[in-house]
């Protein structure tokens, strides 16, 4: 909680904010003064405060001395009053929209805390603590930022004038235990049917997109995929910023740059897809495909680079072929329509639908076989599917995730891999399954 959040009785939060300043003041000016090295800079500011109190004009309370403590430790060694939200394991996102309003996402869900930052000048004071040791910067000139914390966590802050109510903070937790397939088979997001499949689908090095809207956990299913990738095959990821947490020995990770103050030295996704085709990938992994990459990336599953994996921001399988039609647009090759979406059909395998919802829960909720072409008309065909059938009373989706009962047409691939996986999987038995054709 914050220190202006609370105020002890006889005492006003005009008061404490007072009484805070003068003490924060006081310590930056011994910490100046003593210019300890960083590893004892929480003793000195604890030693200080420890002789300090005693010759303050107003009885402090122990209780609130201990906040104090706190507040004063996570301000100046940590990023001020989000910073218990951070250090909350149940915690999954932080939103700073202004100083009064402070929201976090626990479990799938959004909610308003009571932290509050003293005003503009505190929260863009938090925004350079964070990003400055980064080597980036946030002002009038250039009001956005996107950047990565030194445990993982994904940071993006907006600032005046853009950011009209005051400056916005974003943080995207890293969650330094990685999930498994297991797991998200017990969370409920898949079955272990369909865990059995990807799975099959990954080591046959299929082309996998993984769709899904913000926040619905396109990067997770991403990292648990990349994890069944074999020991043996190089690996180049290319991420804006570096998420994925891949424990082969072979791999290569490259992360976007952006312009320095004169506007030279930017690096895109698009440089580095293009680069990996340099490096000998086995295997290349795209955080988000969002530009003109998406040409890149399907000119490189069409000329053996099979087994790549990337997300795409969309809601179903049909809207992420569109999407990948207009970034293959966004590259500026004057292509027909027809064309792109030969080079989709012809590239992509399999299209992953990851979902976040009403009720917070993240699922699988398609898993889509890209057919091939009937006209102009890319193909699609839903090998598994939830079906949402209606809501408890306390606001939870009640819904099935199915098998279509068709086998998709790349079996023959699956086979060759050493994967003959049984028909029931597919929700059909031996005697009634159709193939087609």
């Amino acid at each position: 909680m914050s220190l202006l959040s609370s105020a002890p009785s006889g005492l006003s939060a005009a008061d404490l904010l007072k009484l805070k300043t003068f003490i924060l003041e006081t310590l930056t000016r011994e910490l100046e003064s003593k210019n300890p090295r960083y590893e004892e800079r929480e003793a000195v500011i604890k030693q200080t405060l420890a002789e300090l109190f005693p010759r303050l004009k107003v009885n402090v309370p122990d209780s609130l001395r201990q906040q104090i403590t706190g507040d004063i430790l996570n301000e100046l060694l940590g990023y001020g009053p989000i910073q218990p939200l951070l250090d909350d394991p149940d915690v999954s996102e932080v939103m700073v929209n202004g100083p009064k309003k402070v929201y976090v996402e626990k479990k799938g869900k959004l909610t308003k805390t009571g932290i509050i930052f003293e005003n503009n000048e505190h929260v863009q004071r938090i925004i350079d603590r964070i990003i400055l040791p980064l080597g980036r910067r946030a002002d009038a000139d250039s009001p956005t930022v996107d950047a990565r914390l030194p445990d993982g966590s994904r940071v993006n802050a907006v600032v005046l004038p853009v950011s009209i109510d005051g400056p916005s903070i974003t943080i995207r937790k890293f969650k330094k235990d990685k999930l498994t397939m297991k797991q998200l088979v017990e969370f409920g997001s898949m079955t272990p049917q369909m865990a059995e499949f990807l799975r099959a689908c990954v080591i046959s090095r299929l082309n996998i997109i993984i769709s899904g809207g913000t926040g619905s956990g396109k990067t997770t299913l991403l990292n648990v995929l990349s994890g069944m990738i074999p020991e043996n095959e190089r690996i180049v990821t290319i991420e804006d910023a570096a998420e994925l947490q891949l424990q082969q020995e072979h791999v290569v990770r490259l992360e976007t740059k952006p312009a320095n103050i004169e506007g030279k030295g930017l690096v895109t996704i698009r440089d580095l897809v293009k680069n990996s085709l340099r490096m000998r990938p086995d295997r290349i992994i795209v955080g988000e495909v969002r530009g003109g990459e998406a040409l890149d990336m399907l000119q490189a599953m069409n000329t053996g680079h099979d087994g790549s994996l990337a997300t795409v921001h969309s809601n179903t399988p049909r809207d992420a072929i569109s999407r990948m039609e207009t970034l293959v647009l966004m590259a500026g090759m004057d292509l027909p329509v027809k064309v792109i979406r030969q080079q989709i059909s012809s590239a992509v395998d399999l299209i992953v639908q990851q979902s976040r919802l009403k009720d917070g829960t993240r699922k699988v909720t398609a898993i889509t076989e890209v057919a091939g072409m009937e006209g102009d008309t890319i193909v699609l065909t839903d090998i598994f599917k939830f079906e949402q059938t209606g809501m408890t009373s306390d606001g939870k989706v009640i819904g099935q995730l199915k098998p279509s009962g068709i086998r998709p047409l790349f079996t023959p691939r699956l086979e060759a891999s050493g994967f003959k996986l049984p028909p029931e999987i597919f929700g059909a038995n031996l005697g009634d399954m159709l193939r087609r054709r």
